[in-house]
């Protein structure tokens, strides 16, 4: 499994990607109440934070996926991992300009909706360009 990664460390961070991502399709999804309460979001937001946490699911399963079923690893998955990227991006982007300039309807100022798809972005580019030759097989 190792060779299939690069090395044990992409290994590394791909394991701690997609657990990061799988956690939070687990609060969004099934922890939803004590997610929204650690926020301050209200129950109606309930379902589109489940939609938001299914998008995370879908792609914890593909991850999964490719580490243990798929037999060439992550041979050709470049469509995967740029996904995942431009993800990543996207949600940084509209967090941060959520929180730090549009404000509507914030009332917990926590920088976590910025600092977890930071985090998450610049794992995915570290995977994109550590399995570079790999995934664009």
């Amino acid at each position: 499994m190792i060779e299939k990664f690069n090395g044990i460390f992409y290994l590394i961070i791909f394991i701690i990607h997609f657990v990061g991502f799988g956690a939070y399709a687990y609060q969004m999804i099934i922890g939803n109440q004590k997610f929204r309460a650690k926020f301050e979001i209200d129950e109606t937001a309930a379902t589109i934070m489940r939609m938001a946490g299914a998008i995370f699911f879908g792609s914890f399963l593909m991850a999964l996926y490719i580490m243990f079923i798929r037999p060439n690893g992550v041979e050709g998955t470049w469509a995967f991992f740029n996904l995942i990227f431009v993800q990543n991006i996207c949600v940084l982007l509209v967090n941060t300009y959520s929180l730090k300039i549009d404000k509507t309807g914030v009332k917990n100022d926590s920088n976590e909706a910025i600092i977890a798809p930071l985090v998450f972005t610049i794992l995915s580019a570290v995977l994109i360009f550590g399995l570079s030759d790999k995934i664009y097989i």
